[in-house]
C-alpha cells in the first residue's frame, strides 16, 4: 500500500437505520481490510460506530478506501471521521493497562462524574468508555480506563473515598481482565449481609440477654475482642433457650433486600454459591434449603434436651478459618481464588474478603470499611450484580 498509516480508526454517527453496519462493512471486505476492533453505541436513536481498521493487507490505497467510505456516508445520511493511527501507537494500546471504574448510586450526577474524570487525570488514566449499567431506583456507571503503567487499585479506590462521602455513591475500581468477567464462586456471610439481623442477638432477646450480649457483639464486629472469645461469652448466656424457640425466630428472619433475587440470578448463570458464617447451622442450613445454596457452613450450637446448653461444639469458624473454607470450596469446584467473590460485614469476614479475588464490605462496620478493598452501602444486595459488569437490562432478562 502506497500510504504511510497502518492503521486508521473510523468513526461514524448520525441516525440509526437498519444497514449501516453491512454497508461499510462490505466496503471493508472488498477491499481486504481487517478489522481489529469494532464497538457500536445506539442511543436514542443515535448511531455511534468506531472501527479500528488494519491497512497493511489491504489490496487499495488509502485515498480510495476512505473515499469509498465517505460517499457511503453521504449515502447513509450519517458523519464520518477518521484519524489515522501508527504502529507505535496500536503496540502502545495493546500494552495498555485496563481497569474498570463502577459508580453506584441514587443518584450520578455530571458533578460526581466531573470528579471522579479528574481524579482519574491527576493519576495519568484515561478514560477509554463509559456505559449505563442501571437507570431508575438504583443508578450505575461503569467506566473502562486506561493507563501505561499498572496502578495500586487499593491506592486508587482510596483517593476516590471523598467523592464518595460528599455524593452518596459508591465506587469500586477493579482490573479489568479475564477474571472480573469469569467469576465463578460467591461466598456470603449470614448475619447482616444475606440477611439483615444478628442471630445470636435475636437469640439472646429470647432469655432475656438482648443487651449484653448485643454489646459483645459490636465489640467483636469492630474488631475490639476476638471472633473466639466474644462467641463463648455470648453463646453461654442462651444456656436454657428452648430449641423450638430457634424455629420460631428463623421463620421471622427478615432477608435483605434483593438477596432472594440476587441468589437466582447468580444460580442462573451458573454460579456456585455458598454462605460461611460465625453463627449456627441450625440456621444455615435451613437458608441452604430455602434458597438452593450449594453450601453452608456454621457453628454448630450445642442441644440438648430440648434446651440450648450455652456450648458450640466442633471448630469454631473464625475470621482464619472462613477463609480457608473460602479456598477449600475454590479447590474443589477447580477454580482460581481470583474468580471467587466475597461479601460480609464483619471484622470476622476480613481474611476471606481478602482472599477472594473480588471482596466486598457490605453495609459494613467503620473498622471494616477502613481495611476492605471495596466497599457497598447501598440496601440492597443485588447491586452487586453491576461490579460483576452485568447491566440492568441482562440482569431482567434472566
Amino acid at each position: 500500500m502506497e500510504d504511510s498509516g497502518d492503521f486508521i480508526v473510523i468513526t461514524v454517527n448520525g441516525p440509526d437505520a437498519q444497514g449501516i453496519i453491512s454497508s461499510f462493512t462490505s466496503i471493508l471486505s472488498e477491499n481486504e481490510i481487517r478489522i481489529v476492533d469494532i464497538e457500536q453505541i445506539v442511543i436514542h436513536n443515535l448511531i455511534l460506530l468506531s472501527m479500528l481498521l488494519d491497512l497493511r493487507q489491504s489490496k487499495g490505497g488509502q485515498i480510495s478506501l476512505l473515499k469509498d467510505l465517505l460517499l457511503e456516508a453521504k449515502r447513509l445520511n450519517v458523519d464520518l471521521d477518521f484519524k489515522v493511527a501508527s504502529r507505535d501507537e496500536q503496540l502502545q494500546h495493546d500494552n495498555s493497562f485496563l481497569y474498570a471504574v463502577t459508580c453506584l448510586g441514587d443518584k450520578i450526577t455530571a458533578d460526581v462524574l466531573a470528579r471522579i474524570s479528574k481524579t482519574m487525570y491527576s493519576e495519568n488514566v484515561n478514560i477509554e468508555r463509559i456505559r449505563q449499567l442501571s437507570q431508575g431506583e438504583l443508578n450505575c456507571v461503569e467506566m473502562i480506563v486506561n493507563t501505561d503503567k499498572s496502578i495500586n487499585v487499593r491506592d486508587i479506590t482510596r483517593k476516590l473515598i471523598s467523592i464518595s462521602s460528599e455524593f452518596g455513591v459508591d465506587i469500586a475500581v477493579q482490573k479489568e481482565n479475564i477474571f472480573r468477567r469469569s467469576k465463578r464462586l460467591v461466598v456470603m456471610d449470614m448475619d447482616s449481609t444475606l440477611i439483615q439481623v444478628e442471630v445470636i442477638d435475636e437469640l439472646a432477646k429470647a432469655v432475656g440477654k438482648g443487651d449484653e450480649v448485643s454489646a459483645i457483639t459490636r465489640k467483636a464486629m469492630n474488631g475490639e475482642i476476638s471472633f473466639n472469645e466474644s462467641l463463648d461469652k455470648r453463646v453461654s448466656l442462651l444456656a436454657g433457650l428452648d430449641e423450638e424457640a430457634l424455629g420460631k425466630i428463623y421463620n421471622n428472619i427478615p432477608f435483605t433486600p434483593g438477596a432472594k433475587k440476587f441468589i437466582k440470578i447468580l444460580k442462573k448463570i451458573g454460579y456456585k454459591t455458598a454462605v460461611i458464617s460465625g453463627g449456627f447451622t441450625f440456621f444455615t442450613d435451613r437458608l441452604k434449603k430455602e434458597l438452593g445454596l450449594d453450601y453452608a457452613f456454621a457453628n454448630n450450637l450445642e442441644i440438648k434436651d430440648g434446651k440450648v446448653t450455652g456450648k458450640v461444639t466442633g471448630r469454631v469458624i473464625n475470621g482464619e478459618f472462613k477463609a480457608k473454607i473460602l479456598e477449600d470450596i475454590a479447590n474443589k469446584e477447580e477454580i482460581t481464588l481470583d474468580q471467587v467473590v466475597a461479601i460480609g460485614d464483619g471484622a470476622n469476614d476480613l481474611l476471606m474478603l481478602d482472599k477472594a479475588g473480588l471482596g466486598i464490605a457490605f453495609n459494613a462496620h467503620k473498622a471494616v470499611r477502613e481495611k476492605a478493598d471495596y466497599n457497598i452501602s447501598q440496601k440492597n444486595l443485588d447491586s452487586i450484580i453491576y461490579l460483576l459488569g452485568i447491566s440492568e437490562k441482562e440482569k431482567n432478562t434472566i
